[in-house]
């Protein structure tokens, strides 16, 4: 029973690592882009959530109704005004940029927050659980678990069933060819970009409410996702679900075996994986 509830409680944690890697997923699938500052972008959406729930007093998943607008409107006019300007065939100026702009948000929460560890509070639901066949399971892994399946088929019904989805698709098959039939790629990867950021922000609230966070914290985040990404293929939104998930079951067995091993029996799972299939267990998602 100890081992299942290792793998179940894994499961559930891959759901926050799925969030994580969602962004990532999706820029990478319609533009290509690497972002390296994806994950202070998660924890800029954490402070962002601080910052709401400090000023008004809602709930951080109440907050999330102002956090995610928010981040998806930096995420439109960062893609305009900064990274539009990096595409093109070679891949070193947007790794480099997104790189500068990664040690720019560590420092400006730094300045803005100070180094102390902060966490939001959520109340009874950070530690409300619940019992499953003999299994005590916890209400906030198993609510995050439900939200990122629900953004993961958001974005993928966005996709398959969206005017916005078909221009995202044509662009990302070709993009002087959509150009050519009328779509401003400039725009198209804008709003990539905010759905992107969108779904950082509420994995960077989830992030806050499950664990406490400090500015430094981004590039493990950053791991995390590209970890669960690469398992699950590059681009495959499902893909990166399943990805979070083996990342998430690895770790915990890990901790189940020696709790120093947690985070180094991901890790094992990953370059394993990478090993046997570099592309991931799922093809990237067809243009």
């Amino acid at each position: 029973m100890d081992w299942l509830n290792a793998i179940v409680q894994g499961t559930l944690l891959g759901g926050l690592y799925a969030l994580f890697a969602a962004g990532l997923s999706l820029i990478f699938g319609v533009m290509r882009l690497v972002n390296i500052a994806h994950g202070d972008l998660i924890v800029l959406g954490a402070y962002l959530g601080l910052t709401v729930t400090t000023a008004t007093g809602l709930h951080p998943l109440m907050a999330l109704a102002i956090v995610v607008p928010a981040m998806a409107l930096i995420g439109y006019v960062l893609q305009r005004g900064l990274l539009n300007q990096t595409l093109g065939d070679d891949l070193l100026p947007p790794l480099l940029v997104t790189f500068g702009l990664s040690v720019i948000i560590q420092n400006a929460l730094l300045e803005g927050y100070t180094a102390d560890p902060q966490k939001l509070s959520a109340g009874g639901l950070e530690t409300a659980s619940f019992a499953v066949g003999g299994l005590t399971l916890g209400v906030l892994p198993a609510v995050t678990f439900a939200i990122a399946i629900a953004v993961i088929w958001g974005l993928q019904w966005v996709f398959y069933h969206t005017a916005l989805g078909r221009a995202f698709r044509a662009v990302s098959d070709n993009q002087d060819i959509a150009q050519l039939m009328g779509l401003n790629k400039r725009h198209i990867f804008g709003l990539a970009m905010a759905l992107a950021l969108a779904v950082t922000a509420v994995a960077g609230i989830l992030l806050g409410i499950r664990t406490s966070f400090d500015p430094s914290i981004g590039g493990g985040r950053l791991i995390f996702g590209f970890e669960a990404v690469i398992i699950g293929g590059l681009g495959n939104l499902w893909g990166t679900l399943a990805g979070g998930v083996i990342l998430g079951v690895a770790q915990t067995i890990g901790a189940k075996i020696d709790p120093g091993w947690q985070i180094l029996a991901g890790h094992i799972a990953f370059l394993i994986i990478l090993a046997v299939r570099p592309n991931g267990l799922f093809p990237r998602i067809s243009a």
